[in-house]
C-alpha cells in the first residue's frame, strides 16, 4: 500500500505551504506538493512536534545539494528538508491542526 498523499490527509495544509513556497520564489518545490507522500511521522514525543517525512527513494544518485528552507507561516513553524531539489521532510512545529491527524495516522 503506498504511502498516503498530502494533499489528501492535509489538504488546507497543503494548500497552505503552496501558498508559502510560492511567496517565497520556489514554484519547483510547490509543483512537488499534489503528488508528496507521507512515509512516517518524527518518532519524538514532544507534544509540539508535528514534523513528518516523504518516502526515500533508494534507486536515486545521493544528494548533491541539501539544505532546508524556512517559511513563514502565521501560526507555528514550518522548515522544509530539501535534497537535490526535492522535498524529503517538512518539520512543523506548534501545529496542533496538524499533528493530531498525523499522530492518528501514524499512532
Amino acid at each position: 500500500m503506498p504511502s498516503p498523499r498530502i494533499a489528501d490527509v492535509f489538504p488546507e495544509f497543503r494548500q497552505e505551504l503552496e501558498s508559502l513556497l510560492l511567496t517565497s520564489k520556489e514554484p519547483e518545490l510547490a509543483s512537488q506538493l499534489p503528488d508528496l507522500r507521507i512515509a512516517r511521522r518524527c518518532d519524538c514525543e514532544d507534544d509540539f512536534c508535528a514534523t513528518f517525512y516523504m518516502p526515500v527513494d533508494r534507486s536515486a544518485e545521493p544528494a548533491t545539494e541539501v539544505h532546508c528552507l524556512e517559511l513563514e507561516p502565521q501560526n507555528g513553524m514550518i522548515v522544509l528538508d530539501v535534497a537535490s531539489g526535492r522535498i524529503t521532510g517538512v518539520e512543523v512545529l506548534y501545529r496542533d491542526d496538524v499533528r493530531s491527524r498525523l499522530r492518528a495516522l501514524f499512532p
